[in-house]
């Protein structure tokens, strides 16, 4: 079957060209607004969409994408059309926050099946597009989602957690990603260390990313990464973080490079707060993994940006049913 056409080549073929399908996740802090003012300087906005063309990705998970729903979602076209042509899904603003999540897809390499958003709490709604490889009609969909977790309750991020859990559910291929709040809980394997906390000068940030331990000591809060991608008695994780697999398993360097804060100095050192996880199918196909953190970056945002590389044909393996042996 010849593979799908990709308009941003000239018509070459997606196979033609490479075997990559790439997946770009990052929160672009207020989506380059000065501040929460709508309509103030575009440089940011601009230089964040330069920066995603340059890496062509065929998935963008997005957070904070601050007032893209006025005008007529006005930035969020403008957006798809610049990095892609791409298809968007955005979940809506809340009365507590305007920093609303999205999902976009470039329908050259997906077919669009449908599309969720889960409102689980008052904070940012979970947006959850499904597709399938365009061109494989054979092939299981894959739910993708775009999470923003609480910057300020634990409680809330672990419920959240246990909701990005269902969208599992069933056996389905899931691929997600977002800013976490909260830190990895492999912590004998990480190379940037926890937080230490008396080293922490903004009060509200060690009581926003704390939990009570065993001793009744303040720690950092692990518990949705636990949650999402660690191993309980009897069961196995629901999903593999990609950072700490291509870190583990395909020596990557960049798996774990922190990704925040790129700016504040109160909130003590950088810590891999942004995360990518996927089905343990999904994940096998994963063959590069990027944490951008450059200039150009800093210059965008607070967090970094990561760029995770699958190849077209190991995804296309992943997500073909097994098949089931016959009864005897």
């Amino acid at each position: 079957m010849s593979a799908p056409l990709d308009p941003r080549n000239e018509g070459i073929s997606v196979s033609d060209r490479d075997d990559l399908v790439r997946v770009a996740c990052w929160n672009v802090e207020h989506n380059g607004h000065a501040g929460h003012r709508a309509g103030a300087n575009q440089d940011r906005r601009h230089l964040a969409m330069d920066i995603l063309r340059s890496y062509r990705p065929y998935i963008m998970l997005r957070q904070e994408l601050t007032h893209a729903a006025l005008d007529g979602a006005a930035d969020l076209y403008e957006e798809a059309a610049a990095i892609g042509p791409l298809q968007c899904f955005l979940s809506p603003a809340t009365p507590e926050s305007p920093n609303p999540t999205a999902v976009f897809v470039d329908t050259s390499m997906f077919e669009v099946l449908a599309s969720y958003t889960h409102v689980s709490n008052g904070w940012h709604p979970i947006t959850n597009p499904v597709v399938r490889l365009r061109g494989e009609p054979g092939t299981k969909p894959l739910s993708l989602a775009s999470f923003h977790l609480c910057s300020y309750d634990p409680a809330t991020r672990e419920r959240e957690a246990r909701r990005l859990v269902t969208i599992a559910a069933g056996g389905r291929e899931v691929l997600i990603g977002g800013d976490c709040n909260s830190y990895p809980h492999r912590t004998d394997e990480e190379v940037v260390p926890l937080p230490d906390w008396s080293a922490v000068t903004d009060p509200n940030h060690f009581h926003h990313r704390t939990i009570l331990g065993p001793d009744g000591a303040a720690v950092s809060d692990t518990r949705p990464d636990k949650i999402l991608a660690g191993r309980t008695p009897g069961a196995n994780p629901v999903y593999v973080e990609l950072g700490h697999h291509s870190a583990t398993d395909l020596l990557e360097e960049d798996g774990f490079a922190a990704t925040a804060s790129l700016w504040r100095s109160d909130q003590g050192r950088r810590s891999r707060i942004d995360r990518l996880y996927a089905t343990a199918r999904v994940a096998d196909a994963l063959v590069s993994f990027e944490v951008v953190a450059n200039e150009d970056v800093a210059a965008v945002s607070d967090h970094a940006l990561l760029v995770a590389s699958f190849d077209r044909d190991l995804l296309r393996d992943a997500l073909t049913p097994t098949s089931v042996p016959a009864a005897a």
